[in-house]
């Protein structure tokens, strides 16, 4: 099981999540196209203290490691992200449920919060693999998690039943332990653009 780390760059903060974050999210997390794509879309303050309490207690079981996005000057709270799928046996885990206010993104922040995650799980944790996965309809995050340097796998049809009903196709990406060093490389370079 992982310890609780934080995670700093230059612009942004990924600190443990906690019930305490539970209002600024309600403040940050407002916006419907933050959700628009999610199985289990928030709503509600109820909703809300949900999305936390599922996370905290996957982070108890040991399947997830959620954090809340922090912007480090002024330590305004702007979004979430987290490693899921964890399997230290394998050396593997998931980077997801990542959602950021809409005024921070297309940022540097998406990009420097997931390039301290990689560096932490190739570097510190010593993962072959970390990948992605999003709603085959979400051509956002797929054009975002490209950028950050992963490959498409592949599409898992009728992988998951959304809230509504409707069956969502899952798109899966990845990135491998001998790819991370040109992936690095090249995340650096777009924080160094403002990017």
């Amino acid at each position: 099981m992982l310890d609780p780390i934080t995670l700093e760059g230059q612009v942004v903060r990924l600190e443990p999540l906690t019930a305490d974050h539970l209002d600024a999210f309600c403040e940050v997390g407002r916006d419907p196209s933050i959700w628009m794509h999610n199985a289990s879309p928030v709503r509600s303050r109820e909703d809300m203290a949900n999305y936390i309490e599922i996370a905290l207690n996957a982070q108890q079981r040991g399947d997830q490691f959620p954090f809340a996005t922090v912007l480090r000057d002024g330590g305004t709270v702007i979004g979430s992200t987290r490693f899921a799928a964890i399997s230290l046996p394998h050396r593997r885990m998931e980077i997801g449920w990542t959602w950021i206010t809409p005024a921070w993104q297309r940022t540097a922040v998406n990009t420097e919060a997931k390039l301290l995650m990689l560096e932490w799980a190739f570097e510190v944790v010593g993962c072959n693999r970390v990948e992605w996965k999003t709603d085959a309809l979400n051509e956002r995050s797929r054009i975002a998690i490209l950028r950050l340097g992963a490959k498409y796998e592949g599409l898992h049809r009728a992988h998951m039943q959304r809230h509504d009903g409707t069956l969502r196709d899952t798109v899966y990406y990845s990135v491998i332990r001998n790819e991370w060093p040109g992936v690095r490389d090249e995340l650096q370079k777009r924080l160094k653009r403002g990017r």
